[in-house]
């Protein structure tokens, strides 16, 4: 809270859900944003604090989750998850709902809200475009493919990302997902030292680099990459 107050950056109040304290925020696009804590998590275990991070390690990010999705007709989305993704409902507080896969935990949580009085969200600004959910390797990726066709879900097929690999299905009305591998991962076409740079390209936008790297913004990282005791 102390931090968001500095950089003004939009926030509410500490407030506990499924038994977890969370602070929602907004950035500049009006995306919203939960902190939640760790303090009670159980399940997937949590990740590394970035050490060259300007924030503290025992106050820095540490996981992604859980993912929140809103939507009208709850019980489609629901059997999606459980039935077809094997996922489990673990909770419900209200009109929000608790879903869970593997280990569970934050990290692989899913938090659905139902809700009938809102428009269908539009993409843009403020918008999240799809919820990608991670697979081992491209045979998991093949075996989820085979089983979106059966079931008929509308579908990207196989798509190469060269960094990784991946497939989009429609999981409900305006809900798109990703499964997404997590190899071969940016280390595939760069070394460990040498890693961000540059803006790493696949190959097939390569010829393209000088028209891309044109419309990206440089940011300064020089205050978040500095060794901390």
């Amino acid at each position: 809270v102390s931090r968001f107050n500095e950089y003004a950056i939009d926030h509410g109040e500490i407030q506990e859900h499924f038994g977890k304290k969370y602070l929602e925020f907004e950035d500049f696009d009006n995306q919203r944003y939960q902190l939640i804590s760790d303090e009670k998590n159980q399940g997937v275990a949590a990740g590394t604090p970035w050490k060259k991070s300007n924030v503290p390690s025992e106050h820095a990010l540490i996981g992604l989750g859980p993912a929140f999705v809103t939507v009208e007709n709850y019980e489609h989305l629901q059997l999606v998850l459980t039935e077809v993704l094997g996922f489990k409902l673990i909770d419900a507080e209200g009109s929000f709902h608790l879903f869970e896969v593997g280990e569970g935990g934050n990290g692989a949580s899913i938090i659905v809200e139902h809700r009938e009085d809102l428009p269908a969200a539009q993409e843009g600004y403020g918008n999240v475009h799809h919820l990608a959910l991670r697979v081992a390797d491209e045979e998991a990726l093949r075996f989820w493919i085979e089983k979106i066709n059966r079931l008929e879900f509308p579908n990207s097929g196989f798509v190469e990302r060269f960094y990784f690999k991946s497939e989009y299905f429609l999981a409900a009305t305006h809900v798109l997902f990703e499964l997404a591998t997590d190899g071969p991962g940016f280390l595939e076409d760069e070394t460990y030292e040498h890693a961000g740079e540059k803006l790493s390209l696949p190959p097939f936008l390569e010829p393209k680099r000088a028209g891309i790297e044109e419309f990206v913004r440089p940011f300064d990282t020089s205050d978040a990459n500095v060794q901390r005791n």
